[in-house]
Formats: C-alpha cells, structure tokens, sequence
C-alpha cells in the first residue's frame, strides 16, 4: 500500500517479504500509468528506493517487471528511462487493440465466464472522477481486466499476453485523455452489449461490437490529445 510521509514523497507500507517485491512493482506502475513518473523520465534504482522507501533487490525486481511490459527500457549505467510515449504510439497501440479485441471477441463467444464479466462490468459502471488518479486507475485496472477476461476465453494465451502489454501501455494514453474529457457518461453501459453477444455466442456481432468499442475510445483520445499532425512525435504529458 502507497503511503506519502512528511516530506510528500511515496512511500510503501511494510510488507512480508513474500509481498514486498509485488508491492514494490504495483506502486511504480500505478506512478507510471498515471505519469507521476513522466514519460521519457530518467529513473535509477537508487533514486526510487529513495522515493519508495525499500532497497535496491526488490526495485530491481519491479524494474525487470516492467522491463517486459513495455514500461520502462534500460539505459547505459544501470540507470533506466519511462518509456516515451507520443501521439503516433497512442494511434499505433489503438490499431493493434482494434486488430486483437475484435478478434479475440469472436473467438471467446459462447466461451466466456459471465458472471466475472459481469463482476468486472459492475466496478467499471461506477466510472470515475475526473482529476482524481485514484479512481481513474481503479476504473482503467477494471476495464483491462474486462478485456483481457474476453482474451483468456478465446483460448489463444499468445491473444492474451500481447493484449495485456498493449493495454498497459493505453492505460496511460487513457488517463490523460479521461483527464481532459469527461467520459463517464459515454462508458456506463459500453460493455453491455458486448457482454450480451458473447453470452449468446454470437462471434461476429461480438467482434463488430468490440471494434466499434475500441474505434470510439481511440476517437475520445486522439481528440483530446491531438492538435494537428505535426503533433504525432511530440511526447504525451499530463
């Protein structure tokens, strides 16, 4: 859990050993995501156990983690780099989403766990408050969680693993896109009919149901975002 002490640096609560490193790895995340730690900042190891309170071993852990999420890449001198993220990644992370979640929709018709569907669904209903990175993460986590479930279903765990690096890295293009929109509105009942598909088994309208999901989510982004293609290699900030 993610404290801040007196001097309003994150902090983690003491954890068991067996816990230490997993709590490690989620408190970077989660600044990661929500660009608390900024795109295309430099980050050491010595610098976040300063930040987070533990030592380097379980840091170091939680960077290998993230390593091969796609979220921060190693740098010469054991020091480490955010990824960078610009307009051309958000369009081309929203093609790859289009392409795999329509396509794992089909395949997971007829074959998904509704009732964890629907459990995910209910926590993604709640929506979120603008500004408030807490429950725009908890919104975001649900949400992936709902997509990667259509995946595990399809059978195909290749579909899966690359969908869960392709969304975490949205996550933080979807973050400050919530932040400058309020789309609570719009994202109430998304799920609804998809959900209704996959329980009939109808594969084509799952995928046609999941791609214009996909398409209305990259739309909401990149026009909050985008301001003239000139913009496509300039880094996303909060």
């Amino acid at each position: 859990m993610s404290t801040s002490n007196s001097r309003g640096k994150a902090t983690i609560a003491p954890a068991s050993d067996a816990s230490m490193s997993d709590a490690v790895y989620g408190a970077i995340r989660a600044d990661i995501l929500t660009c608390v730690l900024a795109p295309g900042q430099s980050i050491s190891e010595a610098s976040l156990a300063t930040r987070y309170g533990f030592g380097k071993a379980p840091i170091r852990a939680a960077l290998s983690r993230l390593r091969q999420e796609g979220l921060v890449s190693a740098s010469p001198r054991r020091s480490f780099e955010v990824s960078s993220l610009t307009l051309r990644d958000a369009r081309e992370l929203y093609e790859l989403r289009l392409l795999l979640e329509s396509a794992s929709a089909r395949m997971a018709a007829g074959r998904v766990d509704i009732k964890r569907l629907d459990k995910l669904n209910h926590i993604c209903r709640k929506g979120y408050t603008p500004g408030h990175s807490g429950s725009t993460l908890r919104f975001l986590d649900a949400n992936r969680e709902f997509h990667l479930e259509i995946a595990r279903a399809s059978g195909n765990q290749r579909f899966m693993r690359l969908l869960s690096q392709v969304l975490d890295e949205t996550t933080r293009v979807m973050y400050v896109g919530l932040g400058l929109r309020n789309r609570n509105d719009e994202m109430q009942h998304e799920h609804d009919a998809l959900m209704d598909a996959l329980q009939a088994g109808d594969g084509p309208r799952a995928e046609r149901i999941a791609a214009d999901q996909v398409a209305a989510s990259r739309d909401m982004v990149l026009t909050a975002l985008l301001d003239g293609s000139g913009m496509l290699d300039s880094r996303i900030e909060a």
